[in-house]
């Protein structure tokens, strides 16, 4: 089955890894960033389709989802769900 969203993940992919950013330059641009270990503290991971992934909020129980860039790994850009 076809993948609608397959060329744009694909572009996004492109777009977040030619040019990692640090910790540092990723808070500039998108506010909090977590590395692995402190998503695992914050957040249950529910689903993965590079480059994002779908999560629930420990603390509130709020979904969302996160970017993530491969190398170093680095999630940003939380996004709740609504509905």
């Amino acid at each position: 089955m076809p993948d609608p969203t397959e060329s744009i993940r694909r572009q996004r992919i492109f777009e977040i890894n030619s040019q990692p950013g640090s910790r540092e330059a990723l808070e500039a641009v998108h506010g909090k960033v977590w590395d692995t270990a402190e998503l695992a503290t914050d957040f249950i991971v529910t689903g993965f389709l590079a480059p994002l992934v779908v999560v629930r909020r420990k603390s509130d129980g709020q979904k969302g989802s996160l970017e993530f860039q491969h190398s170093p790994r680095f999630y940003f850009q939380f996004q709740p769900h609504v509905g």
